[in-house]
């Protein structure tokens, strides 16, 4: 993309070949706009329903539940077909939810569309007319004012208080101004070409005539455009656990299913009988509710990540919060309140109130009523002198009611100041003049004391100089007001004549504060193990004083611009990239960078935006989150989550909320596991015991697996968030979620509940002379109790059922009654004890079915007060080096 902005004024015009004021000619501009083409953004065509739908059928966990499906037709009864409908039913489900979220890419770039004007007033033969914003090419000429939509990139060629708000496409928070300057270096950020104005961005201010130098995709928002087109959709790390999961699984059922087979043939058992066998194993291996029970986690999670004022757009991005070891903030509505605040007044020792009064006087922002309050609206510097006017008593409605404006002398970029002409108090008028110190302290021969005006001597130039540096290097912007009193209104004077011999009354600091409970969240993630960084398109100096505002910078930390970015290599960046905690005057291709760079490291980024800059490093994060009241549309449609409430509070506390919500994923995974290994432990050993007949049918697997197991699964899933969650590190993305301890547990764990089904089945066997059917059901019983037991144990790690209370997951409690009365109507109805093949069972068999079912989750509730003993002796007793 040529650099127009470094070309001088003649170069432009040559390259663009227009001629003066006149514009192009219609003849030449549709030659342009055919070879050119149209001033639009490419659409990317997403893939068809039909593709989307096959894509669905790749996931490794969505073919085993279909050939469980087919598998379950094969064990025999009319009543499979059930358990089949269900299955693909489950499959259904997932691929609907999944297919229903629209491609996010996508959605961004039709809002960048949206952003473009639809007409523009251009000048072409010579005559201004109205164009179809999407007809213009490089080289027409348009003239611009307030309130207009800038429809391409294009060169300032002359301009009367013309400023633009950019923050969409540069972060800056405050208007620009722009003016029909001369070439400027090749360096220059975007922010800082004050000789251009930029597609998508607002005039908020004065006019000005421009020629077009970029259309399409040749402009600013264009090159963002492409970013995004380049960006695909990565996995999650919920997503590559569920993959592996599914992996695991399908191999883990092959093999069983093989070797079970092969031993049965070798016992001499028959081919048939040896074929139900592997599809009772099949259907004991398979967890077919873990898909449902994930996605249902997910969806509670969004819900109460809603009411937390974080609108969650893709669920798997639920879970990825909770892996987050970096979060890329914006600085400005994000980590401040977005709206200027008088911070700081300075006098030479006379009143406050003088200087805010004349401060709301000179200046064009108004106070209005707003429901039970009042607030300020037009340039934000002047509505917080306003605001802070009105705060201290001082009503700007009343203030010009007692002094009407008289005169005035408009704001001007090359003069720094502005001034307005009021009648004085005692008679005669006062002057007010309002702009940058270093322009008005020259202006100036008096200062307004404590005991009125007093010379301004070099001396108390040099203590007001002083002042306006400290606030400087606060970062505040300063502004400074004088006065002049005149015996007499004049008469047709200019008003800007009468800037001379002031009298300065003081200096006002401002700046956009930080967030007050921002500095709390900044902490909590330092202790959670994240790492914040700050990213924005303000200057260093003031994103360095909000970063130490917030302690956002730590030891060792340092600051660093997108001007020295552009020298530093991106592997070197990413061996240094934890060095830098504040990026400065930064575009969307830095951001992008310091995004991949993090991620090079092994890390998973939150990234937070507003902007049409932001949705590039949106979409390339990991998880990104854009804000919900200042956010554009782009941003909102690159972004994985919005926040409502544009805070990065928010953001804290939905990392803390998706660390729970992959807790508790992790616990429903654990307890569905340990239990299908179990019933596997079942059916294996008995058929390596080569014992008569299997202790569990395929139908009272899949009524496990698909009626009883879920239940209590769901119901992990809204357990609370456990105390402590924040005091620990991120998790790490690449780590698998079958570490040596977690296997060791489901292994004990599963093997257990297999052994005590296998008691209950041996048990029953001896207990009647038709001892089969009743060791059948006392093993069906033993297993579903058993189950509905264990769930309660899983609700925690290191927490015992009694230290968090039977009933403090209410859900949990609920699911056992429902579980326990499932079990009962397939004991008790003679229908269901057909389709089950159950029995009654006497008084003395429900007794050692309960007494068998509470021993594994005693076992695993022992277990955790035994390592719990060992950790506190490991702490009483550490080891020495």
């Amino acid at each position: 993309m040529k650099a127009w902005y470094a070309m001088g004024t003649r170069a432009v015009l040559e390259e663009l070949k227009t001629s003066g004021t006149k514009g192009l000619s219609a003849k030449e501009a549709g030659y342009r706009l055919e070879t050119g083409g149209r001033n639009e953004l490419k659409a990317r065509q997403g893939p068809g329903l039909l593709r989307r739908l096959v894509g669905q059928l790749k996931d490794p966990m969505v073919l085993v539940l279909l050939g469980a499906a087919g598998l379950s037709l094969w064990a025999g009864g009319g009543s499979d077909w059930v358990e089949a409908v269900i299955i693909l039913g489950i499959v259904l489900l997932n691929a609907v939810i999944s297919l229903s979220q629209e491609d996010s890419a996508q959605r961004a770039l039709e809002a960048l569309r949206d952003l473009s004007a639809p007409m523009a007033n251009a000048v072409r033969d010579g005559t201004p007319c109205r164009v179809e914003a999407a007809q213009l090419v490089p080289g027409d000429l348009i003239h611009l004012e307030a309130g207009d939509l800038v429809p391409a990139d294009a060169r300032v060629l002359s301009a009367a208080g013309l400023t633009a708000d950019e923050s969409a496409m540069t972060g800056e928070s405050l208007p620009v101004t722009k003016e029909a300057c001369g070439a400027l270096p090749p360096e220059t950020p975007l922010g800082d070409r004050k000789n251009m104005v930029l597609s998508g961005t607002v005039i908020t201010g004065g006019r000005g005539t421009c020629v077009i130098t970029g259309t399409g995709m040749d402009t600013e928002m264009g090159h963002i455009a492409g970013l995004l087109l380049e960006q695909k959709e990565g996995e999650t790390p919920l997503q590559k656990k569920m993959a592996e999961i599914s992996g695991t699984l399908s191999f883990l059922c092959l093999c069983i299913c093989a070797v079970m087979f092969g031993v049965g043939l070798l016992r001499g058992k028959g081919i048939l009988d040896m074929f139900l066998t592997a599809v009772s194993l099949a259907v004991a291996a398979i967890p077919e509710g873990l898909p449902a029970v994930v996605t249902i986690v997910l969806a509670l999670g969004v819900q109460r990540m809603a009411r937390r004022g974080a609108i969650v757009r893709r669920l798997p991005a639920v879970e990825t919060l909770g892996c987050a070891g970096v979060i890329c903030s914006d600085k400005t509505g994000t980590l401040t309140q977005n709206k200027m605040t008088v911070q700081e007044v300075w006098t030479a020792g006379g009143d406050r109130n003088e200087v805010l009064a004349a401060g709301a006087l000179c200046g064009d922002a108004a106070l209005v009523r707003d429901g039970g309050g009042s607030r300020a609206v037009g340039d934000p510097t002047e509505c917080a002198i306003v605001e802070a006017a009105h705060t201290a008593g001082l009503d700007k409605t009343e203030l010009e009611r007692r002094y009407p404006r008289k005169g005035e002398a408009p704001f001007d970029s090359a003069r720094k100041r502005m001034s307005t002409l009021h009648p004085a108090e005692g008679g005669g008028c006062r002057l007010l003049v309002k702009g940058a110190p270093d322009v008005l302290f020259p202006l100036c021969i008096k200062a307004l004391g404590t005991s009125g005006e007093v010379a301004f001597t070099p001396s108390m130039a040099r203590r007001a100089a002083a002042a306006n540096e400290a606030m400087a290097q606060r970062a505040l912007r300063v502004l400074a007001v004088a006065r002049r009193d005149l015996p007499s209104l004049p008469a047709g004077t200019d008003t800007q004549s009468l800037e001379r011999g002031l009298t300065l009354v003081g200096l006002v600091g401002m700046m956009d504060p930080p967030r007050p409970e921002v500095k709390g969240a900044v902490a909590r993630c330092f202790t959670a193990g994240i790492r914040p960084v700050m990213i924005t398109g303000d200057h260093r100096l003031t994103a360095l004083a909000v970063a130490r505002q917030l302690e956002l910078l730590r030891p060792g930390d340092v600051a660093i611009t997108g001007e020295e970015l552009d020298f530093m290599p991106q592997d070197m960046l990413e061996r240094e990239v934890e060095r830098f905690s504040v990026y400065a005057r930064v575009t969307p291709e830095h951001k992008m960078r310091i995004v991949k760079a993090w991620q090079k490291r092994g890390q998973v980024v939150a990234m937070t935006g507003d902007g049409v800059n932001d949705a590039p490093a949106l979409k390339a994060a990991d998880i990104g989150c854009a804000m919900g009241r200042s956010g554009t549309d782009v941003a909102k449609g690159a972004a994985d989550m919005v926040l409502t409430d544009d805070n990065f509070t928010t953001i804290v506390q939905a990392v803390e909320e998706g660390r729970g919500i992959f807790a508790n994923i992790r616990k429903a995974i654990h307890y569905l596991l340990s239990c299908n290994i179990g019933e596997i432990a079942a059916v294996a050993l008995a058929t390596a015991l080569d014992l008569p007949r299997t202790p569990l049918t395929p139908v009272q697997l899949l009524w496990l697996n698909l009626v009883t197991d879920s239940l209590p699964a769901l119901a992990l899933g809204v357990e609370p968030v456990e105390e402590g969650v924040m005091e620990e590190g991120p998790r790490p993305a690449h780590v698998s979620l079958f570490t040596r301890q977690f296997s060791l547990q489901l292994a004990w764990q599963g093997l257990l509940v297999g052994g005590v089904t296998l008691a209950a089945w041996g048990l029953g066997w001896g207990m009647a002379a038709d001892g089969g059917a009743l060791a059948g059901t006392m093993a069906f019983a033993t297993l579903t109790l058993c189950q509905l037991f264990h769930a309660f144990d899983v609700r925690s790690d290191h927490k015992t059922v009694a230290e968090l209370g039977v009933t403090s997951n209410r859900a949990m409690v609920r699911a056992f009654l429902v579980g326990a009365a499932l079990l009962l109507s397939a004991l008790i109805f003679p229908p269901l004890r057909l389709v089950f093949g159950t029995v009654a069972m006497s008084p003395k068999a429900w007794g050692w079915v309960v007494l068998l079912s509470l021993v594994p989750a005693v076992a695993s509730e022992l277990n955790k007060v035994l390592h719990r003993a060992q950790g506190k002796k490991r702490d009483q007793h550490p080891v020495r080096i």
